[in-house]
């Protein structure tokens, strides 16, 4: 970790001393806090150094066992059923499986070799900073996606001929998916209104399993549903005008959907309420609460984002009579990577890491589960339209592969970032402010369907967007 010396202050105990700048974050610390600042950075290299052997460890388990796939096992239940006709076809596909799983695994113990050759000069020489750390991060998480890639092998059967031929199908290498850059409008882009075919500045967006759209219309206070294809929404919460009594909203900012019992949680933020609605039935979950945004973990705990304390909470279902548990930030106003400035939209993956749109610091963090910090993983680099940075971003989604998607909102586009990466990517958008098939005007929501087409709330132009993946 190399350091300048200069008199400024120090980044953590903001005293004005000689400080020295480390040049993977960029932040200045003391004499006192350097040891500090080191050790984090050991702890977390040694993190991935475990993560490395681990990796060095199911490299050499597979390579010892390359000859007990399961697909050879099947080949060879094939070989005897079929005798003399198929001894030379299932000599070629056992061929066909162990030449490709060498190769592949040769290929990643080379990669593997020469990244673990540096993390142990790195290690040696004692001379690294977060930029190595999230280079090293990055790289083994693409090289499990490959050996993880190798059981995704399979048989495919031709059934015509009295001996069922086979052969084998080679896994594809995982892409980035693209999407067409002119929308389709499928929901509003009437105006601004509350008839049934307008919003008044609609916030965030769920799409179900059948293409429907459900939507938190704010400034109408209420929750309206568009089924596929159709002309206008209905209301299914809300609507009654602008209230604090059970059955009116005000200004809802988010909401989760639970179709299965039919209910519907939101982030009633004009109320300073979580409310759920339930079969027209209404029931007041967390009350006197600055909520900004929600989401909910595959084990039914229930996420609360409140900007105004900067923190981040989690409840777990039906435990709502209690204060909660602070799972990001929670240490007042602040750019450290213990504080939060202004959390709005959140993302809980499988894991239980929690990702927010720091907006204010410009920023999206990632907080695993029972951490005391967070890591930067979009933006970090003030507010501008650079690739590495963010201009007050909104809502955050992460897919199956780990990438992260902004609404990069007064950038008016919507960003794809890879953890590690030191910038992203526009994906949608980013042909300035306007209200074209191609322009977004401040996106704020971002969903997903089942067959990947991208949904983005385009707030000031009243409108969903949606943006079709490209096969």
């Amino acid at each position: 970790m190399a350091m300048t010396n200069n008199k400024r202050k120090c980044f953590i105990c903001h005293r004005e001393n000689n400080t020295y700048t480390c040049e993977g974050c960029s932040k200045r610390f003391c004499s006192r806090h350097i040891p500090e600042h080191q050790q984090r950075l050991n702890e977390e290299l040694h993190y991935i150094i475990h993560g490395y052997n681990e990796f060095k460890d199911r490299i050499n388990e597979q390579k010892q066992n390359q000859h007990n796939h399961s697909l050879i096992k099947q080949i060879d239940q094939w070989e005897i059923s079929s005798i003399e006709k198929i001894q030379q076809k299932a000599k070629e596909c056992r061929e066909i499986v162990i030449k490709s799983s060498e190769t592949c695994i040769d290929d990643i113990e080379m990669k593997f070799n020469d990244l673990y050759d540096q993390i142990k000069q790195l290690h040696t020489e004692n001379n690294f900073n977060e930029i190595n750390l999230k280079y090293l991060t990055n790289q083994l998480r693409k090289s499990t996606q490959e050996l993880n890639n190798l059981s995704n092998m399979s048989i495919e059967q031709e059934s015509q001929s009295f001996i069922n031929d086979i052969s084998i199908i080679l896994p594809k290498k995982p892409t980035f998916n693209k999407w067409k850059q002119n929308a389709i409008t499928v929901a509003g882009g009437n105006g601004e209104g509350q008839n049934l075919n307008q919003f008044n500045y609609p916030n965030t967006i769920f799409i179900d399993k059948n293409k429907n759209i459900f939507i938190a219309d704010s400034y109408n206070h209420r929750i309206v549903e568009w089924k596929y294809n159709a002309e206008e929404g209905q209301i299914i919460a809300g609507g009654n005008g602008e209230g604090d009594q059970i059955d009116q909203l005000s200004c809802p900012t988010d909401l989760i959907v639970d179709q299965q019992n039919n209910s519907i949680i939101i982030a009633d933020e004009g109320n300073r309420r979580v409310i759920q609605w339930m079969n027209q039935n209404q029931q007041i979950l967390i009350n006197d609460t600055d909520c900004s945004h929600l989401a909910i973990d595959k084990n039914g705990f229930l996420y609360v984002s409140h900007n105004v304390e900067n923190e981040v909470r989690r409840w777990k279902i039906g435990e709502y009579d209690n204060e909660g548990i602070v799972v990001a930030g929670g240490n007042e106003e602040g750019d450290q990577f213990s504080q939060l400035n202004s959390p709005g939209f959140i993302f809980v993956d499988e894991n239980q890491c929690v990702y927010i749109s720091d907006q204010n610091n410009y920023r999206v963090m990632k907080w695993r589960k029972d951490a005391k910090e967070g890591t930067i993983v979009a933006g970090g680099n003030d507010a501008g339209e650079n690739l590495n940075q963010l201009f007050q971003p909104e809502g955050v989604t992460v897919d199956d592969l780990g990438q992260i998607y902004v609404a990069d909102c007064q950038n008016h586009r919507v960003m794809r970032w890879c953890e590690g990466k030191e910038e992203g990517e526009v994906v949608v958008g980013g042909n300035g402010l306007g209200n074209q098939s191609n322009q977004l005007h401040f996106p704020t929501g971002l969903s997903f369907d089942d067959e990947g087409n991208l949904y983005v709330t385009d707030y000031f132009n009243q409108r969903i967007l949606k943006f079709e993946i490209i096969l």
